[in-house]
């Protein structure tokens, strides 16, 4: 769940950054777009570690 959630924002950044660069109409400014950024690392992060988890849970580790 946590790793759609981070492809979800991510999109988000690279559609606003895309606005950005074509269309020159980009939403989000530049903190928002850190904040977006950040936002995607952190699920990516906590997705990666649930994984991880559960794969060590699964081998009785």
């Amino acid at each position: 769940m946590f790793l759609y959630a981070a492809l979800v924002v991510f999109v988000v950044y690279f559609a606003n950054v895309a606005l950005g660069a074509f269309a020159n109409a980009a939403i989000l400014g530049d903190v928002g777009e850190m904040l977006v950024l950040f936002a995607a690392s952190i699920l990516f992060v906590v997705a990666i570690l649930q994984k991880e988890a559960d794969r060590n849970n699964k081998n009785g580790s």
